[in-house]
């Protein structure tokens, strides 16, 4: 039988910010590692992104050497703490396990975040550091979000001297400013950053690459290769009257100042964000269960999520949905904003929406969602929070000259060797693809590395 994380009460939870799942114990970790099948193929590799071992890793740990199954995840996967936490595992590594064709698939996520806070707690680096004395060659890594910090750490381990531009004042990117305390708590966020700082990568905060330097003026500065990794930041909206209303958010702007800015821990952290006693979320993907769920946090009263589709076709993680419903959160489905309403002072007081009715699959796989006429109703708000998706980060993009971009505003790669159109820049995560997972970034990352190496191994 799988084993079930424990995790905070709900009627607890809602209201502070400490990590919901609690994390398997060495008993409960042992007997899941021990349901493994070993199978001689194992397709749960395949379903991983970064190409963990994964039956290696859960043998080791249900032979009861965590440290062991710790440095098997580290051959490939450098932020597991991270990964164990908010990676789809159920869209990936777990829906290939064998085991889920007729029950339930192993806990591989769970298993890795156990063995990678086993050795946070036993304060432990497994990984073995590079040679520092002499480098292969000078690379800059632009974004420290999850492809930045994987391309990092992958060439680190090469034996190249690596730099990483940040942008803002911490290191991490939409792994720090993005996911909620209480999903991945800040304290891991660091501790797997020190880890690449331990690696030998120097890390540059406060700049921002496209205004500070130019690409071009990173190569004249002795980097011979440079990785593109600044993700989807720039919001998206509805593009309905009143969106510039006072409380009105954007999602990226929400979380951004409740979690860079600590208003999580008021008052201890002089940085309040404020928040109506209802408050609405629109969209229904991972970013809106964040939102409405660190919006109960701040003390609001009543929060939905407003979605134009039906549940069946809500993007967000199974587990995030089910999360949210347990600590308060209301879903209103099939329903579409068409007006924010302000009153006399300019501030949010409501929300007109239309009830929408599913009609055939759209170009997203999911049933277009079609407006029924005269159905307009109002929902009494002080809050809304505008979480439908985010497009690429635009400020280095204006200021690299010729860089190639596609006709959604996002960085063209070779396939292949993940190059941009300017020799030695690489490309991968969001910048290239569009919002996406975690994981997916790290994987573009990894993959980004192998072909830098390649390419600098032939330019010598």
């Amino acid at each position: 039988m799988r084993q079930n994380m424990p995790k905070q009460n709900p009627e607890i939870r809602r209201r502070n910010f400490a990590e919901v799942a609690e994390g398997f114990t060495i008993k409960q970790a042992k007997l899941e590692a021990e349901r493994c099948l070993k199978c001689k193929k194992p397709r749960c590799v395949q379903g991983c992104p970064v190409e963990v071992n994964i039956p290696g890793f859960i043998s080791l740990l249900a032979a009861e050497q965590p440290g062991a199954a710790l440095a098997k995840i580290k051959e490939k996967n450098n932020l597991p703490a991270i990964c164990g936490r908010v990676c789809p595992q159920e869209n990936q590594c777990e829906k290939e396990c064998v085991l889920g064709r007729k029950g339930d698939p192993i806990a591989i996520g769970a298993l890795e975040r156990f063995c990678a806070d086993w050795g946070r707690t036993q304060q432990t680096n497994e990984q073995s550091h590079p040679d520092l004395s002499t480098t292969m060659g000078k690379v800059a890594i632009v974004g420290s979000g999850p492809a930045g910090l994987t391309a990092a750490a992958d060439l680190a381990l090469m034996g190249y001297k690596v730099t990483l531009f940040e942008s803002l004042h911490a290191p991490g990117g939409v792994l720090r400013y993005g996911i909620p305390e209480f999903r991945l708590p800040k304290a891991i966020v660091d501790y797997e950053i020190g880890n690449l700082a331990n690696l030998g990568v120097e890390i540059k905060n406060n700049f921002l690459i496209g205004q500070t330097l130019t690409i071009d003026e990173l190569f004249t500065q002795g980097y011979q290769a440079v990785f593109i990794g600044t993700g989807a930041g720039l919001p998206y909206f509805l593009r309905i009257p009143g969106e510039n209303l006072s409380g009105v958010y954007s999602a990226n702007e929400f979380l951004t100042r409740v979690n860079l800015m600590k208003a999580y821990r008021f008052p201890e952290y002089d940085t309040p964000i404020r928040i109506g006693k209802r408050v609405a979320v629109v969209g229904a993907g991972n970013v809106a269960m964040d939102s409405a769920r660190t919006a109960l946090r701040l003390g609001a009263e009543e929060v939905s999520i407003v979605y134009r589709r039906s549940r069946e076709e809500m993007p967000a993680r199974l587990e995030e949905i089910e999360n949210a419903e347990e600590e308060g959160v209301k879903l209103r489905l099939l329903t579409n904003p068409i007006e924010i309403l302000g009153d006399e002072s300019g501030e949010v007081k409501a929300m007109v929406c239309q009830k929408m009715s599913l009609g055939e699959p759209d170009a997203s796989g999911r049933r277009r969602p079609i407006p029924i006429p005269d159905s307009e109703i109002t929902l009494s708000v002080e809050t809304v929070v505008v979480a439908v998706g985010q497009g690429p980060n635009p400020i280095l993009l204006r200021g690299t000259k010729g860089l190639k971009l596609n006709k959604r505003g996002y960085i063209e790669v070779d396939p292949e060797t993940m190059m941009t159109n300017i020799p030695g820049v690489f490309a991968g995560g969001d910048i290239v693809t569009g919002a996406a997972t975690v994981i997916a970034a790290m994987g573009a990352g990894k993959r980004a590395a192998r072909a830098i190496e390649s390419y600098l191994t032939q330019e010598k």
